[in-house]
């Protein structure tokens, strides 16, 4: 063990060092090659790609961009990516596999659906292939023996992955505007009770100075909803232990105090009252940003929602807020289990097509990620005291940061104290830098509950939980919005009523039976 962690610390070490090799490959990273170049046919695969929406016009497209490109004049195979849509990422793969349309390898952040994958035959055990072609990730995945459970599905290898950085382990995230505590006289919330008790003083004091009674205690995105019940220690898709026994978080008896907070904000307009229908969190931005709400449940990285804060209030300071302890304790704002991305082979893939994607793959975890996190040396960073700063961070925006996900494995690992030096050097960006560097420092500080590593391999599970859900979520803001109509006890015992009528009790039963089978390698 002791020998595997100083495998695995001289690569996090070498990192720095392997920066200054990024010229090398980074200088042609905008350039294809000349279309006279002779070169032998190299084997070909496909790869999905998330289209979020991020590749701007003059980049070109997911399929063919700067990036696409430089991967297939450097990669030993040349890749035809596949993009589907983030928000249907899953409903598109299942499309396409159902079509036999489905790219060579497909991948996932969420291991419940590749888990799916693997239990439909969509996708195929790849242990004998890592065996026969591999040798970096061979070494890599031998450096982090952590992933291999997560990798493993009824005993056999049917993803690879790396290990995530720190930046993207934090997940989640709260602030706060320290200058309304200031200016209000009160403390920093350390308990639930202080959380309301600012958010109502926020609601009702005029922080901001106008005169009005025009700003919201809390705000939030789609996290809100997840930081709200952590804060309770539970989430809508995860399962707890209870005296050895695994139960549902959405029907514990502690998801009554969920939802009466929730209801509790509501009632008292401590919150938008219209923030169900807000979709996509653009009102809850407007109002975080043009300075009329206090608290703002998101992310712990938000440079867009803090930089156009203070272009609308120079005075604002926004700052990480550490979650408040309830009755159960103090939890840890969500962070995501080890495992990066779920890269999965096709079950149509030969055996020429899965050499090549191993090939691909060694070479990813080895160089190819770097330029397609960094970007160019020299021309969207510099390295400084080895580590990558930054150079026009509108540029970085618009050439570099979109490519961050065709880096599937990858060993990219930044240190809090890192982002000042990373960032742009105007007074903003670095005001910024410090302020994340603490957020990631409190994302991190409490450990987050999960009682075991990953949900039940279990379709019957996964198929009660997304029946469920629609159904809890109407079941939900009836308790919130509807005043007297349902109390949160009556919610909790309609959302038990329900799950049980949706076939809960013999899930539960397969559940358990699944983790008496694998407790032992959970450990």
């Amino acid at each position: 063990m002791r020998q595997q962690k100083r495998k695995t610390a001289a690569v996090l070490l070498a990192l720095a060092v392997s920066l200054a090799m990024l010229g090398a490959c980074g200088k042609d990273s905008g350039k294809s090659a000349p279309a006279d170049a002779k070169e032998a046919k190299k084997p070909e695969i496909s790869v999905s790609i998330f289209d979020r929406g991020e590749v701007s016009a003059e980049e070109g497209s997911y399929e063919s961009n700067r990036w696409t490109k430089w991967i297939n004049e450097n990669a030993p195979a040349t890749v035809k990516w596949i993009p589907v849509p983030r928000n249907q990422s899953q409903q598109k793969l299942n499309t396409l596999i159902a079509a036999g349309e489905a790219p060579d390898l497909i991948w996932e952040y969420d291991r419940a659906y590749i888990s799916t994958l693997a239990s439909q035959g969509a996708i195929q055990p790849i242990d004998q292939y890592i065996d026969k072609y591999s040798t970096s990730y061979k070494a890599y995945l031998q450096a982090h023996p952590e992933l291999k459970p997560y990798l493993t599905i009824n005993g056999k290898l049917y993803a690879v992955a790396s290990v995530r950085g720190i930046d993207t382990i934090a997940n989640h995230g709260m602030w706060i505007r320290q200058d309304w505590l200031d200016k209000l006289g009160l403390k920093t919330p350390t308990t639930i009770d202080e959380l309301l008790d600012a958010a109502r003083k926020f609601k009702t004091d005029d922080p901001d100075g106008n005169g009005k009674a025009d700003t919201y205690g809390i705000v939030f995105n789609a996290n809100g909803y997840q930081i709200m019940r952590s804060l309770f220690f539970t989430h809508e898709n995860q399962w707890y232990l209870n005296d050895g026994k695994l139960e549902f978080g959405r029907i514990a008896d502690r998801y009554a105090d969920v939802l009466a907070f929730e209801k509790t904000l509501f009632d008292e307009g401590l919150i938008d009252q219209e923030y169900i229908t807000d979709k996509n969190a653009q009102r809850a931005k407007q109002f975080w940003t043009t300075g009329k709400a206090g608290i703002f449940l998101g992310s712990w990285d938000m440079p867009n929602e803090y930089s156009d804060l203070k272009k609308n209030d120079p005075s604002a300071k926004p700052v990480a807020l550490e979650p408040v302890a309830t009755p159960y304790g103090k939890n840890g704002l969500y962070q995501e289990n080890a495992p990066y991305i779920y890269v999965t082979f096709n079950k149509d893939m030969k055996e020429q097509q899965a050499e090549a994607a191993v090939k691909f793959l060694d070479w990813m975890i080895d160089k190819g990620w770097q330029p397609l996190k960094l970007g160019e040396e020299n021309v969207h960073y510099k390295l400084v005291n080895g580590v990558p700063q930054t150079i026009d961070p509108q540029k970085f925006r618009q050439e570099v940061f979109y490519a961050r996900e065709y880096a599937v494995l990858n060993q990219y690992s930044p240190k809090p104290e890192w982002f000042p030096i990373m960032a742009a050097q105007d007074p903003i960006s670095q005001e910024y830098a410090k302020a994340k560097a603490d957020s990631l420092t409190v994302a991190m500080k409490n450990k987050y509950r999960r009682d075991i590593p990953f949900n039940p391999d279990l379709p019957e599970a996964n198929q009660l939980i997304s029946a469920f859900s629609p159904i809890a979520e109407q079941i939900e803001a009836k308790v919130v919005t509807g005043g007297a109509q349902m109390t949160p006890q009556a919610g909790l015992d309609e959302l038990r009523k329900e799950w049980k009528r949706l076939g809960g009790d013999n899930v539960e039963k397969l559940v358990q039976e699944w983790y008496d089978q694998n407790k032992a390698g959970m450990k």
